[in-house]
C-alpha cells in the first residue's frame, strides 16, 4: 500500500536550503577576510620589492645628502618612496608607504642603506 507523501519534497527542500544558508553565513565573512589579508600581503610584497630596488639604486649611485621623496604608481596604486637620514645610526633610510583609503590599508616598509 502506498503512503501519502505530500509535502515531503517541500520539507526536504527547506531543510537543504537552510543548511546551505547556514554554511554561507559562516563562510562568506571568512572568505572576505581571507581576500583582504591576501590583498594586504600583495601590497606589502610590492612595497618591499620597491624598497629593495631603491636600496640597490642607492648603493650603486651616490644619493644626495638631503632628504627627498618620489612617487611610483603601479597598477593604479600610489607608492610614496621617502629617503631620510636615520638619527640613531647616521645612515640613510628608505621608506615605502601606501596611504590608507577606502580600498587599501595603510602600509609602510622601511630599510637602511648599508
Amino acid at each position: 500500500m502506498l503512503r501519502n507523501t505530500k509535502g515531503f519534497f517541500l520539507l526536504d527542500l527547506l531543510l537543504s536550503l537552510s543548511a546551505m544558508l547556514t554554511l554561507c553565513l559562516f563562510l562568506v565573512p571568512l572568505l572576505t577576510d581571507l581576500r583582504e589579508q591576501s590583498r594586504q600581503l600583495e601590497l606589502e610584497s610590492k612595497a618591499r620589492q620597491l624598497m629593495y630596488e631603491e636600496l640597490q639604486a642607492g648603493i650603486i649611485s651616490i644619493q644626495p645628502n638631503s632628504n627627498y621623496s618620489t612617487i611610483s604608481i603601479q597598477n593604479g596604486i600610489e607608492y610614496k618612496i621617502n629617503w631620510k637620514d636615520s638619527e640613531s645610526t647616521g645612515q640613510k633610510e628608505v621608506c615605502v608607504r601606501v596611504e590608507k583609503n577606502s580600498f587599501l590599508p595603510e602600509i609602510e616598509v622601511c630599510g637602511l642603506l648599508e
